[in-house]
C-alpha cells in the first residue's frame, strides 16, 4: 500500500500540474481561458481509450507489467509537455498523457480487490487515494521553488512540467520489480495469513450467489454500473474544475504571485485527507456505501456553490474550497467498495474500467466549462455553479443505485 500510494502521487501531480503551470504558461504563450481549460481537460478524452482495458490486463494479465508500462509511458509524456509552444502542441501532448495513464488508477483499484477482503476495501481506497490531496500538499512547495527558476532559458512553468515527469519513469522500473501480482504469489507473507486470505477471498467470491461467473461484459452492461458512471462524473467534474482552476482563482481573488498562490493551494488540499480516511473507515465499520458517498458530495457543490458570494474574500474562499475538495474527496473509499458488493471478480474489472473512463470524461467537463464560461463572461462564477450542480447530480445518483442490503 505505501508503494501503491506513493504511485498515485507521482500520478495526481503529472495530472495536476497544469494548474500551477498554467499561472504562468497561459500569459507566455497567450492562451486564453478557453484555450487552458480544453487542453487541461483534454487529458480526460485520451483517458478513456485504455480504461477498460488496463483495468482486465491487471485481473487476467499482471498488476505489476502493467503498471511499470503506464508509468514508463506516461512519464515521458507528462515531462514533454515542458517543451510545447503553440495551442495544439498543448492539446496533443495532454490527449497522449491521458491515453498513458488510463490503465493506471482502474488497475489499482482492480488490485485492491484482488488483495483486500470487503469488510477492509474502502479503508484500502482511502489510503490509497488520500495520495489525492497529499499529491497537491506536496506539489505546492514544488511548484512554487520551480516556478521561480530560469535555467537554460527556459521559464520556471516548463522545468515544473519537465522535472515532474522523472519520478514516473523511474517508478515504472520499481513497479517491475516490487509489485507482487496476487496474493497466492506473496512469498513475503507468513505461509498461514497467505492461505487465510487466499481462502477469504474465494469464500467471498462463493457468497455472491452466482455473480462470480458473470462475464465482463455482463458487468458493463449493468444498471448500477451505468448509473455509478453518472456518479462518477459529477465527482471528477468537481474534482479537476476545482484542482485545475483552484490557483487561478485564489489568484484572481487575492491579487498574489504565482509562486504565493502555489503555497495556499496546499491549505484546502490538507483538509481532505482526514475527511478521506475517516469516511473509508466509518463507511466499513457501518457496512453503508450510498449515504457516505452522497452526503459529501452534497457539502461539496454547496461549497462551491457559496464561492460565488458577492465580496468574497481570499480567507472565506480557501475555507469554501477546502470544504468543497473534502466532500469531493471523501466520497471516493466507499463509492468505490460499491462495484464489488454485486459483481463478479471479472465483471467488476470490467465495470471499474468503464466507470473510471466514462466518469473521468466528466475530467474534461469540469476545467473545459469553467474556461468557456469565463471567456465569454469574464467571471468564474456561471463555470462553479455548474460544477456544483454536477456534485449534487453525483449525489442523487448513487442513492438510485440497489446493491446489496450489507453495502446499501
Amino acid at each position: 500500500m505505501p508503494f501503491l500510494f506513493l504511485l498515485y502521487v507521482i500520478a495526481y501531480i503529472d495530472r495536476n500540474n497544469i494548474g500551477f503551470a498554467g499561472l504562468q504558461m497561459t500569459g507566455e504563450l497567450h492562451f486564453s481561458d478557453a484555450v487552458f481549460g480544453l487542453g487541461s481537460g483534454i487529458f480526460f478524452i485520451g483517458y478513456v481509450v485504455l480504461g477498460i482495458p488496463g483495468a482486465l490486463l491487471v485481473e487476467k494479465w499482471s498488476a505489476r507489467k502493467t503498471m511499470a508500462a503506464t508509468m514508463l509511458a506516461w512519464g515521458c509524456v507528462a515531462s514533454s509537455t515542458g517543451l510545447i509552444h503553440t495551442g495544439t502542441q498543448f492539446y496533443v501532448t495532454r490527449f497522449l498523457l491521458g491515453v498513458a495513464e488510463a490503465a493506471f488508477f482502474p488497475g489499482v483499484i482492480t488490485y485492491l480487490n484482488l488483495w483486500y477482503c470487503a469488510q477492509d476495501r474502502a479503508k484500502a481506497v482511502g489510503q490509497f487515494m488520500a495520495a489525492i490531496p497529499i499529491s497537491q500538499v506536496i506539489a505546492a512547495p514544488i511548484s512554487a521553488a520551480l516556478m521561480k527558476v530560469h535555467w537554460l532559458g527556459l521559464g520556471g512553468w516548463r522545468w515544473l512540467l519537465i522535472l515532474e515527469g522523472v519520478p514516473a519513469v523511474l517508478c515504472g522500473f520499481l513497479a517491475w520489480r516490487f509489485l507482487t501480482d496476487r496474493p497466492r504469489d506473496a512469498a513475503w507473507l507468513p505461509e498461514e495469513e497467505r492461505h487465510w486470505l487466499i481462502a477469504e477471498l474465494e469464500r467471498e467470491s462463493r457468497e455472491k450467489h452466482g455473480v462470480a461467473k458473470m462475464r465482463w461484459i455482463d458487468g458493463l452492461c449493468h444498471p448500477n454500473v451505468l448509473l455509478l458512471c453518472l456518479v462518477y462524473f459529477g465527482g471528477t467534474t468537481g474534482n479537476y474544475g476545482v484542482n485545475l482552476w483552484m490557483p487561478k482563482m485564489l489568484q484572481a481573488v487575492g491579487h498574489l504571485s504565482a509562486s504565493t498562490t502555489s503555497l495556499l493551494v496546499a491549505i484546502p488540499a490538507l483538509a481532505a485527507v482526514p475527511a478521506m480516511l475517516l469516511s473509508g473507515w466509518n463507511s466499513d465499520r457501518t457496512g453503508e456505501r450510498r449515504w457516505h458517498t452522497a452526503v459529501p458530495r452534497f457539502a461539496g457543490g454547496i461549497a462551491l456553490a457559496a464561492v460565488t458570494l458577492p465580496a468574497m474574500r481570499l480567507s472565506g474562499a480557501i475555507a469554501l474550497f477546502a470544504v468543497a475538495l473534502a466532500g469531493i474527496i471523501a466520497a471516493y473509499p466507499p463509492f468505490w467498495a460499491i462495484p464489488s458488493s454485486f459483481l463478479g471478480t471479472t465483471a467488476t474489472a470490467a465495470s471499474i474500467g468503464l466507470i473510471n473512463s466514462l466518469g473521468n470524461l466528466g475530467g474534461f467537463a469540469g476545467p473545459y466549462v469553467i474556461g468557456w464560461v469565463s471567456t465569454k463572461t469574464g467571471s468564474y462564477i456561471g463555470g462553479l455553479w455548474s460544477v456544483a450542480a454536477a456534485l449534487f447530480l453525483s449525489g442523487v445518483c448513487v442513492l438510485a443505485v440497489r446493491a446489496r442490503r450489507s453495502t446499501s
